[in-house]
């Protein structure tokens, strides 16, 4: 009985994050619309526009190849995998030993190469310019990601997820710089990879300004809503993972019983109201950057991950 309740519970999270993506993405429209004194679209219309789509002929470019076929649904694959691996609501879970960040990062530089290589295939002007920033943002990015890695692997001793999220919730943690600037370049990063204000605005469709879009403007029908719909998985993967590192409180073992875990699921809930508030907040009080100002945001995620990891090391020899 203990097996089977350990595939459900792990068979939840991965269906949990995928119904949670596209409401968690209207819940933002949303928010940024009342703050902006206006009514905006309902929560639920992420998953109409989903079925829209889904209704719709895909319309093909002649010179398109396989690739663009495949692409979307290895990037959905790929992302949803990723995302999987990061403990929502417990830890501790049946594949909670293949939940290593690196693994993670790895995944997700798996399905932007797949994007690139999908926005270039046909051929179009668009499409290239897309790619290219896409690939500048992922060379400054993946390091900076990386060196936040590196930052909780020297705390908590361990690159898996459920490790570290019980190295946080523990007391000897503390308040520490390290943390501190690893949570800022963690956050930095995640708007950047989601092409979220200021480094994209993915309500607009300014061929001068847009990185996410440009990429994807040759796919329709139900292409694009696998598109859309790996999209809104990445963003819930990024808040979920800073909820888990972060503020991992509320989150259950394994081996509690039913109402425990139903108690982490509507604490989970929360943490993404939270996070999706802050993150409408953030976008509605401050303006989109020029693309050439985006490394230089991207270059402050890099070097404070570099600087928490510097100072651990320092620390730790005195």
């Amino acid at each position: 009985m203990a097996v089977i309740f350990d595939i459900a519970v792990q068979g939840v999270q991965m269906f949990l994050i995928l119904a949670l993506a596209p409401l968690f993405t209207g819940f933002v429209r949303k928010v940024k619309a009342r703050l902006l004194r206006r009514q905006g679209p309902s929560v639920w219309q992420p998953y109409r526009d989903l079925l829209r789509l889904m209704r719709k002929d895909v319309v093909l470019a002649e010179n398109a190849s396989w690739l663009f076929r495949v692409a979307p649904y290895l990037i959905l694959a790929t992302t949803w995998v990723a995302a999987t691996l990061v403990p929502t609501f417990a830890t501790g879970l049946l594949f909670s030993w293949s939940a290593d960040l690196i693994a993670i990062v790895a995944l997700l530089g798996s399905a932007r190469f797949l994007l690139a290589l999908a926005g270039m295939d046909v051929g179009t002007s668009f499409g290239g310019i897309g790619s290219s920033r896409e690939v500048m943002i992922a060379s400054l990015a993946e390091p900076a990601m990386l060196m936040i890695v590196f930052t909780l692997s020297l705390l908590a001793g361990s690159t898996q997820l459920s490790y570290v999220a019980a190295f946080m919730q523990s007391p000897e943690v503390g308040l520490r710089v390290s943390l501190g600037m690893a949570l800022i370049a963690l956050i930095i990063v995640a708007i950047a990879e989601n092409a979220r204000v200021p480094v994209d605005n993915p309500a607009t469709h300014l061929e001068l300004t847009m990185v996410h879009e440009a990429m994807v403007l040759e796919y329709s029908g139900r292409h694009l809503a696998v598109i859309e719909a790996a999209a809104a998985l990445k963003l819930l993967l990024y808040v979920s993972l800073i909820a888990c590192v972060f503020a991992p409180w509320g989150m259950t073992a394994a081996g509690k019983g039913l109402a425990a875990h139903v108690f982490a699921i509507c604490i989970y809930v929360l943490k993404l109201a939270v996070g999706g508030f802050l993150l409408a907040w953030f976008e509605t009080s401050i303006a989109k950057m020029r693309v050439f100002r985006v490394p230089d945001f991207l270059g402050i995620a890099l070097m404070l991950g570099l600087l928490g990891t510097l100072l651990l090391f320092v620390t730790r020899s005195l």
